[in-house]
């Protein structure tokens, strides 16, 4: 399970990075993504997925959190 550090770029878009791997991607799809949680499928540019339980209520980003691959 890779801690990923996951901000907000300049352009509004969500950044997920994973140190270990130098590895910095946008993401193009949360699976739930609303005022109530925030999590399950992640989806990225390079169409990598990862997963994370939902999370209530949704984080502040710049955040880090521990994702699995899906």
């Amino acid at each position: 399970m890779p801690s990923v550090m996951m901000r907000k770029g300049s352009d509004g878009k969500l950044l997920f990075y994973v140190a270990k791997k130098d590895q910095e991607e946008v993401v193009v799809a949360v699976e739930k993504d609303d005022d109530e949680a925030w999590g399950g499928i992640v989806e990225l540019t390079d169409g990598s997925k990862y997963y994370i339980d939902p999370i209530s209520p949704p984080p502040e980003f710049p955040t880090t959190l521990r994702f699995k691959r899906y």
